[in-house]
């Protein structure tokens, strides 16, 4: 029997945002525009603004890494430096040899992407993800601005002061009123006015990773309930309602407060083989046999710390079980035990309880990335 599961990529798989990495390419400043624009990418996303999905914030940066002549090598050499999440090698493996169908449905640029599926043998075919060319987006930049080399001095007037004044807008990010008022005046009028159409890049964020789930499902023959989805923040929550609501397990992984209440799982640890768990768990007797494994975890965690070897033999893998052991004789500070959530039966309280276990667990893994939605 082949199973199917989908992962995001930044968060469950690697700790880098990659666009912000790139984005510093540009020094201090670059940091300040991306999250500056991340934080417009919030604001209209929740607004519900038609058109627009969480994560277009990859498209809404693009007219900056043009400006200053960033290529798609130096987003390759980016992603090199981008580390692998704890357990996800070992996950993979595991899956992998269990006959899973693994897709990885992915914000990020092709660029990064493909590397970070590589690393963990998912081949291109399976990864759904943002296509860039900036070389091809300079040519057709050119072209419609009757230029033939150089980008129109028009346009690079344009995308300065508009950077100039997002940097000085990065002072006062809490000012939403500020932020979006100038960015849509940017994005939507300025450039719009020199003939650049922003969503010439399409973003896999939002509404788009639902739509790739129903599509994969639907070419396979199966029902979203059939299947397994993983994410973590704002360009997920669609994802992730989609196989919550029609059956499906959904797993929020170290998730922010965008993502945890649309899953009807959660798993905050640093170590994201815990998950092989849940799989098992799924295998064994669908969603009714990995909410029952995921609520004995919850209501037992404290004594499944203290004393693994106890942890019942249908809520663990005989190789997790002494990878926790091992990691407890190394010392409590180093073992990555894990919090289990069964995100379906909890109130309000318990989901605000839910999310700062999550932030917490979020915040080692993500590092500066995490403050990001």
């Amino acid at each position: 029997m082949e199973k199917t599961i989908f992962f995001d990529l930044e968060g469950p798989l690697s700790p880098q945002d990659n666009a912000y990495e790139v984005m510093k390419l540009i020094g201090k400043e670059g940091a300040f525009i991306f999250e500056v624009i991340s934080r417009y990418d919030d604001i209209i996303s929740l607004e519900g603004r038609e058109g627009y999905e969480p994560g277009d914030t990859l498209a809404l940066i693009v007219p900056f890494l043009l400006l200053h002549g960033i290529t798609e090598a130096d987003i390759k050499k980016v992603s090199e430096r981008a580390k692998i999440v704890e357990g996800a090698e070992y996950l993979f493996e595991k899956l992998q040899a269990e006959n899973w169908d693994i897709y990885i449905i992915s914000t990020s640029y092709e660029q990064h992407a493909y590397n970070v599926g590589r690393k963990l043998g998912v081949p291109e075919n399976k990864i759904i993800c943002t296509n860039l060319s900036l070389k091809l987006l300079r040519k057709v930049l050119s072209k419609t601005l009757r230029e033939k080399k150089a980008l129109p001095k028009e346009y690079l007037d344009t995308v300065k002061k508009a950077e100039e004044d997002i940097i000085e807008l990065y002072s006062d990010i809490d000012n939403t009123e500020l932020i979006v008022n100038r960015l849509d005046d940017f994005f939507f009028h300025q450039l719009r006015a020199l003939g650049y159409d922003i969503f010439t890049t399409r973003v896999i964020g939002g509404e788009r990773k639902a739509e790739a789930v129903r599509e994969i499902a639907k070419e396979k023959g199966e029902e979203p309930s059939d299947v397994i989805a993983v994410g973590d923040s704002i360009t997920d929550y669609k994802m992730l309602k989609e196989v919550a609501t029609h059956g499906g397990i959904s797993v929020v992984f170290n998730g922010n407060e965008y993502a945890v209440p649309y899953a009807n799982v959660g798993l905050a640890s640093v170590d994201i083989r815990f998950l092989h768990i849940v799989c098992n768990a799924f295998v064994r007797g669908g969603k009714g046999e990995v909410m029952e494994v995921v609520t004995k975890w919850e209501e037992n965690q404290g004594g499944f710390e203290k004393n693994p070897a106890d942890v019942p033999r249908n809520c663990i893998t005989d190789d997790i079980r002494n990878f926790v052991m091992k990691q407890k004789v190394l010392g409590r500070e180093k073992m990555p035990f894990p919090y289990f959530h069964n995100i379906e039966q909890a109130d309000e309280r318990r989901k605000e309880e839910i999310i700062k276990i999550h932030k917490r667990v979020r915040l080692r893994v993500r590092e500066e990335a995490a403050k990001l939605g």
